[in-house]
């Protein structure tokens, strides 16, 4: 059977291709894609990418291109019907019955966005026109440039209650058709249908394949009850599925690495006159499940950039509570909270460009805004409110379906219960000591928690904010050192960051890694200070050098690079999963008072300190060259 463009489509959004021929190929991340052997030939050298940004997979050894529909027909021998049954019910989709009218729809389809673009272009028209003065005005007042009103296909609705409706009759389009896109509002108790949209700069939205499908105008006279109105549902237009600026921003978060989601059409505008073009913004509805699926289709950490007032805080949160239970590996979002009381244009418009930019810079986790979110105005200051808010946390954590992301989700917010629990305790100076029976002596929870600092773990101040030093001698080594970087491409891909901005540059060498085939250190550091980086690599070579960690310096041998980086990589994963049975340990006694439980805590306690003393020997000097 014909199979539905917008049913193949839902199939896409559903299914990423790196899931699809990750079934049958083993794939690797490098930067923004994957990479694996050819399916298609043998060979010893990867030269089989996927790309689930852009939705296909290429194979430079054999030149096959496609998408997940393809790559099944080519690998497995399917038919488009086989294939098309296969992938629905991974999606969760149940296949369309099959229907002999189908051709008929499709073209009444077509006939529809001929429709929409007929309205479009009308619309341009109109704002051009005399009659499009105050329009114009209203644009030009907010910084609009001509440019700009085309690449947005910015228009104007006149003010006539019949004006489109004339319009479009004059070419031949029923008053059935204009009704059913939404251009017209009729019905049993309406005599005479008219126009939708008067008196409104009009935004038309597009789909993702560029085809207009509604419009959002936003009203020029202040007394009107809705200040923007977007069309309602039909056939074409869906806005729960449908992000504003979608196909232009998708290739521009491809490149960049991420995607800003505002709040209105006007932000969308101001941004990309800003030149932010990885810009996008929900159809004046809450962030929705398809919109959220779209998101994570063109960047794995899009950014929610909200007003700062009461309403953009309750939008962020709405936004938590959509993606908790869909969030996986690697895809997340954040969160950037805007001045109280202005937009994304305001601010533009009153301090320029950079002023956005350090807004974006300091967009903060998940984690981070959901812990906010729940420890504000809690007064825990007795047992049974400490016990409620722990469970409402449980419950929380549980809601992630993932269970590796609902782990580390565990283990993050159990760590940051330990050190608000410290606080109150120590405000309260009544510290629970978990008593050792047999004589061994009183251990507060300060104590148990806190065994000697490691000396490979220890943190240092650097540009603003604190930074591991283990963490900061692994990524020097690397940017001193990038042919390493191929040698320990998996042990970096999975690498576990404390600091968000260490995080980010080992992403920028993983990408600056996939673009070129040859490294040197020269190449490594003009890209990194060309992503902004630089500063952040001043910093950490005045960490190394200041810790004499020989195998980070440039002056290091490759061999002695290699040794240092391997044993490096080794001590941080080995402290993360002691730092975690640590935790668990502390559980443990706290639940149970017993002997057992404590020689447990104590043994993680002596190999966190056999770790450290590994780790002070490795700081010697490498050798050199």
């Amino acid at each position: 059977m014909r199979y539905s463009p917008q049913f193949l489509d839902e199939i896409r959004a559903r299914l990423s291709v790196s899931d699809v021929v990750g079934r049958s190929v083993k794939l690797q991340r490098r930067g923004r894609e994957f990479v694996g052997l050819s399916p298609f030939n043998p060979e010893k050298t990867p030269s089989f990418t996927v790309n689930d940004q852009k939705g296909f997979y290429h194979c430079f050894s054999s030149g096959n291109h496609g998408d997940i529909f393809g790559f099944l027909m080519e690998t497995q021998g399917l038919s488009f019907t086989e294939t098309v049954e296969r992938l629905a019910a991974d999606a969760g989709l149940d296949l369309p019955k099959a229907d002999p009218q189908e051709a008929q729809r499709a073209k009444e389809y077509q006939g529809l966005h001929e429709i929409m673009e007929l309205a479009a272009k009308y619309f341009e028209a109109r704002l051009q026109a005399t009659g499009g003065a105050g329009a114009r005005g209203y644009l030009s007042d907010r910084g609009i440039s001509d440019r700009a009103l085309q690449t947005f296909r910015i228009g104007y609705a006149p003010p006539g209650r019949h004006e489109l409706k004339n319009y479009l009759a004059d070419q031949g389009v029923s008053a059935d058709d204009m009704a059913k896109v939404g251009l017209v509002i009729s019905g049993d108790d309406i005599p005479v249908s008219y126009d939708r949209f008067r008196d409104r700069v009009m935004f038309p939205i597009a789909d993702l394949r560029g085809r207009v499908v509604g419009f959002g105008g936003r009203a020029l006279q202040e007394d009107v009850p809705a200040k923007y109105l977007n069309s309602p549902e039909t056939p074409l237009f869906h806005k729960g599925a449908l992000l504003y600026n979608g196909k232009t921003a998708r290739q521009t978060a491809h490149d960049k690495g991420t995607v800003v989601v505002v709040e209105g059409y006007m932000d969308v505008v101001a941004m990309a006159l800003a030149g932010y073009h990885n810009v996008v913004a929900p159809l004046g509805t809450a962030l929705t499940e398809d919109q959220l699926r779209l998101l994570w289709r063109m960047a794995d950490e899009p950014i929610l950039c909200f007003d700062g007032d009461r309403a953009g805080i309750k939008a962020a949160y709405r936004a938590i509570d959509l993606a908790l239970p869909r969030l996986e590996p690697g895809k997340s979002m954040r969160f950037a909270a805007l001045p109280e009381g202005q937009d994304p244009d305001d601010l533009i418009r009153d301090e320029g460009p950079g002023a956005i930019e350090a807004v974006l810079q300091r967009a903060d986790a998940l984690i981070d805004i959901l812990w906010r979110r729940e420890v504000s105005d809690q007064n825990l200051n007795i047992p049974e409110r400490r016990a409620a808010f722990e469970d409402r946390l449980r419950n929380i954590v549980r809601e992630i379906s993932d269970p590796g992301v609902r782990r580390h989700y565990g283990h993050a917010i159990a760590d940051r219960l330990s050190k608000l629990w410290g606080q109150e305790t120590g405000r309260a100076q009544g510290k629970q000591n978990y008593g050792a029976r047999g004589g061994r002596g009183q251990y507060s929870k300060r104590q148990i928690r806190q065994p000697s600092m490691l000396r490979g773990n220890a943190l240092l101040a650097g540009a603003g904010s604190r930074i591991a030093h283990r963490e900061a001698a692994i990524l020097m080594a690397l940017a001193n050192h990038p042919e390493l970087i191929e040698m320990f491409l998996e042990e970096i891909a999975r690498l576990d960051l404390a600091n968000q901005r260490l995080d980010s540059l080992r992403a920028g060498l993983l990408d600056i890694a996939s673009q070129f085939d040859i490294l040197d250190r020269d190449i490594v550091f003009k890209e990194l200070e060309n992503r902004r980086f630089g500063e952040l690599l001043n910093d950490l070579k005045k960490i190394v050098e200041h810790a004499r960690t020989g195998f980070a310096l440039s002056s290091a041998s490759i061999a002695g690079a290699e040794a240092g980086l391997r044993q490096a990589i080794f001590l941080h994963n080995k402290t993360l999963t002691l730092h975690k049975e640590l935790l668990e340990a502390e559980r443990a006694l706290a639940e149970e008072d017993s002997e057992e439980s404590l020689d447990r805590l104590r043994d993680i306690q002596a190999q966190l300190q056999n770790v450290e003393s590994v780790e002070m020997l490795s700081d010697e000097p490498q050798d050199v060259v």
